[in-house]
């Protein structure tokens, strides 16, 4: 049923339901033509810097890898093809060459993408090479739990105009997982987001690499400093807003990226990351301006595009989990 419309439209239920409807249901705001660069500013969309970063990451999977006849990179969340392109561009001609590319979106296929970039509604199983979820899991939906005046975690319901009242005790593996991850204060109005759907989807998409390196981008927080009131927003047009489930909007929640992690995964934030992979951010001598000034021209306008992306409080606070499938960490080369 699309949103807004019918009697489903003015039921209570749980934000999971709500937000999978708004945003990927017939409607939604995920299916919309402009996809999520008409309303927000990823790393993707800021510089063309990140996926020269990436494309560096994917040549360090393949060296791990041993060079094989087929590379795989798989983009989860893939919006309109931007960051896969992006990379594919990157490469150098060899491993180009060798690169299956697939933009995972529940979108339609956007006109004008590289025919080299297969476009899949979900990824594909058995592959090998690097498999990167920019932006992906803050959208996968969540159970949102509030604690009442007795000091009880409850599921929060909401109808689609945004209205709240809370409804039964969270219980089983979702009380568990608040218990191991976000225990709740018995304190009237405390939120968490129930992170649980998350941890089983980057799962998945691990499972479906053979071999190779799963890296998940994030806003993000760990154990030693959740949200006391969660994170639940929506975004639309540049903007942050209230989460309204009606499809109007984009609903977001921070990741519990700790939760997410397999054994042997590891957690760093993006500057570090980048840093790694050569976007530093360091400024171009002086003496470049007067020998060649357009090179120093570029070389400013690259050196301000990577500060964006390494900044504190901004791009650069993003966190990566980084999960190796029988290959060494290569984040640490």
């Amino acid at each position: 049923m699309t949103p807004g419309t019918g009697a489903e439209g003015h039921e209570w239920r749980g934000w999971r339901t709500a937000a999978q409807e708004a945003l990927y249901g017939t409607g939604g705001f995920y299916r919309r033509d402009e996809g999520p660069a008409g309303h927000f500013r990823t790393s993707v969309h800021a510089s063309s810097l990140f996926a020269g970063a990436v494309a560096r990451l994917l040549c360090r999977v393949d060296e791990a890898l041993g060079r094989p006849a087929a590379l795989d990179f798989v983009d989860m969340a893939a919006g309109r093809g931007e960051l896969a392109g992006g990379v594919l561009a990157a490469l150098p001609a060899e491993v180009a060459a060798r690169t299956r590319a697939y933009a995972v979106e529940i979108a339609g296929r956007p006109a004008g993408l590289d025919h080299r970039i297969e476009w899949l509604a979900s990824p594909p199983e058995g592959t090998t090479g690097l498999l990167f979820a920019n932006e992906w899991l803050d959208n996968v939906p969540v159970e949102v739990a509030e604690v009442d005046s007795a000091g009880t975690a409850r599921l929060v319901l909401v109808r689609e105009e945004g209205n709240e009242r809370l409804g039964e005790p969270v219980d089983g593996d979702q009380a568990r997982w608040l218990q191991r991850w976000w225990p709740l204060p018995g304190e009237a109005g405390l939120r968490a987001e129930i992170g649980l759907t998350r941890d089983e989807a980057w799962a998945s998409a691990v499972a479906t690499l053979e071999r190779g390196l799963a890296v998940a981008v994030d806003y993000a927080h760990t154990a030693d400093a959740r949200p006391p009131f969660g994170t639940l927003t929506g975004f639309l047009e540049g903007r942050e807003t209230t989460a309204v489930p009606d499809g109007s909007c984009d609903i977001t929640a921070h990741v519990a990226l700790d939760a997410c992690a397999l054994p042997g995964g590891r957690l760093l934030p993006q500057r570090e990351a980048l840093h790694a992979l050569g976007v530093t951010g360091a400024r171009p001598p002086l003496t470049l301006a007067s020998t060649d000034p357009a090179a120093y021209v570029r070389a400013l306008a690259s050196a301000g595009e990577a500060a964006e992306l390494t900044a504190p409080g901004g791009l650069g606070d993003f966190g990566w989990l980084v999960q190796t499938v029988g290959i060494p960490d290569v984040l640490s080369w």
